[in-house]
């Protein structure tokens, strides 16, 4: 697969994440089969500014350190609180969206 259909893979499933929840950049990367974590966020940073980029966080829970005060004030707009800067993902986490991705075994995620 190339790049930029992995990039529109990308940007299909974080747009379609719903208010009200949440996934890790490597979730967003498994469900797009897209290479890594880290290629899920340069798309966000490169061309992620009509997506719903504030929903796609690290796999502890934290936000982006340079965007943190933006991000977390359009998490909390929907309902998705932080304690100390921190997500829970177990209880924001989009369950619903995991379940299309391939399988660990696959290696993707």
């Amino acid at each position: 697969m190339s790049d930029e259909e992995w990039t529109e893979r990308v940007r299909e499933v974080v747009a379609s994440i719903p208010a009200g929840r949440v996934l890790a950049y490597g979730e967003v990367g498994a469900i797009a089969g897209a290479p890594s974590p880290r290629f899920v966020g340069a798309v966000l940073s490169e061309d992620g500014a009509d997506l719903p980029w504030h929903r796609v966080l690290r796999a502890n829970g934290t936000v982006a350190s340079h965007l943190a005060h933006r991000q977390l004030e359009l998490l909390r707009a929907e309902g998705v609180l932080a304690e100390d800067g921190r997500v829970d993902m177990a209880r924001y986490r989009w369950t619903e969206g995991l379940a299309t991705a391939p399988a660990k075994e696959e290696g993707l995620w």
